[in-house]
């Protein structure tokens, strides 16, 4: 199988459970949910993304041919030094439009632990060691279960209340960014401070304007 690749860089994890841990980020290119184009925006399903998922002219982006192949492009990007097992987050667009087992077997093999950040519209694969699902209103939940569940907030069309009683170990609001920011901000905060079962997930690398 070929895959379509938007970037591939390694940076800090910005948000979420594993805020601040090194990461080799590989975007995979195209969603299910939005072209990427802006014209396509305002009816797409889920309208405020602020990714650019579209194409394959990032960092490292292009079409690898095999999952050997990418492996190796990610595997280049981890600090030789490091101890330990290498993180590596899958996101997109929508990683489960590509990711298969093959690549996850591929990055197994190079001492990669592999998380993904997904929509949750399609099946998770076998063999995932990270599984961070952040639904999206108007589209369906199909992966109901991970190791963290991360809600952009407000969706108002989104129950909270029904997402509560999935199968994840971590749950975190964040707020939308844009024009809104602040009083998303402060709404979040008043509805984790009133629903402990949440926390409440900042943009760090936006703060701290890093990739």
């Amino acid at each position: 199988m070929a895959y379509a690749v938007k970037e591939i860089f390694y940076s800090l994890q910005g948000e979420g459970a594993q805020v601040g841990r090194p990461s080799v980020f590989c975007r995979f290119a195209g969603c299910n949910l939005w072209t990427g184009r802006e014209e396509d925006r305002a009816a797409a399903t889920c309208s405020f993304c602020d990714t650019d998922f579209r194409g394959v002219d990032g960092v490292n982006g292009g079409r690898y041919q095999s999952a050997a192949a990418l492996g190796d492009a990610i595997s280049s990007l981890w600090p030789s030094e490091l101890p330990g097992t290498g993180w590596v987050i899958c996101t997109g667009g929508e990683p489960l439009l590509q990711l298969d087992a093959a690549l996850i077997e591929e990055l197994h093999m190079r001492g990669f632990a592999v998380a993904i950040e997904t929509n949750g519209t399609l099946l998770a694969p076998p063999g995932l060691d990270w599984i961070c699902v952040s639904p999206k209103a108007g589209a369906p939940l199909i992966q109901r279960s991970g190791d963290e569940l991360k809600v952009v907030f407000p969706q108002p069309e989104i129950s909270l209340d029904e997402l509560e009683s999935l199968a994840f170990e971590h749950r975190f609001l964040q707020p939308m960014d844009g024009s809104n920011l602040s009083a998303n901000t402060h709404a979040a905060v008043e509805y984790c401070l009133d629903h402990p079962v949440w926390r409440l997930s900042l943009q760090t690398h936006k703060i701290l304007e890093i990739p």
